[in-house]
């Protein structure tokens, strides 16, 4: 039971955007089939099992209704990524996100809508190269290569996630 991953567990293919609106039903009719409260009269084992799968069911669902969390579960699944890892950016975007990070430091020079629509101009160039492959992934047929490209994408956003919050916190 342990070796399930979400999506064998919602029994879909593994994928890098999940549709949300067709997982909505699926999670309804699972989380009524695993929820606790029908396993009282159950064997402690039937019991155990229910809570462990209730329990990985609410992390998928929070997982998939997270495009990078999603991301982020599928690279892990595939091997590819690791907690806290230590990743390393290509130093022409650390360069830009330098740039940006100065000018949020001097908000006089530059509005925070400015840098904001510098951010998300910087967010689709870097989306850009891999939205074929996360939006068209197919087991088996996407390459680590790709997936790797995906990797990168997914620290880049993350940096800029950050620096998005800090301009947030300023507006």
């Amino acid at each position: 039971m342990n070796d399930m991953n979400y999506f064998e567990l919602f029994d879909i293919p593994v994928q890098l955007k999940v549709d949300k609106s067709a997982l909505s039903h699926r999670y309804f009719l699972l989380s009524k089939k695993y929820h606790p409260d029908y396993f009282v009269k159950g064997s402690e084992e039937e019991q155990a099992t229910a809570l462990e799968k209730s329990a990985l069911l609410n992390k998928a669902w929070k997982t998939f209704q997270n495009p990078d969390e999603t991301l982020k579960y599928v690279l892990l699944l595939k091997g590819l990524l690791e907690e806290e890892e230590k990743y390393e950016l290509p130093a022409d975007f650390l360069m830009e996100v330098m740039e940006i990070n100065e000018q949020l430091m001097d908000t006089e020079s530059v509005s925070t809508a400015q840098l904001g629509t510098r951010i998300n101009d910087l967010q689709t160039e870097i989306y850009e190269p891999v939205k074929k492959i996360i939006e068209g992934y197919h087991e088996g047929v996407t390459t680590e290569k790709e997936l790797l490209e995906v990797k990168d994408y997914y620290y880049k956003k993350k940096y800029l996630d950050r620096i998005r919050r800090q301009l947030a916190g300023m507006a």
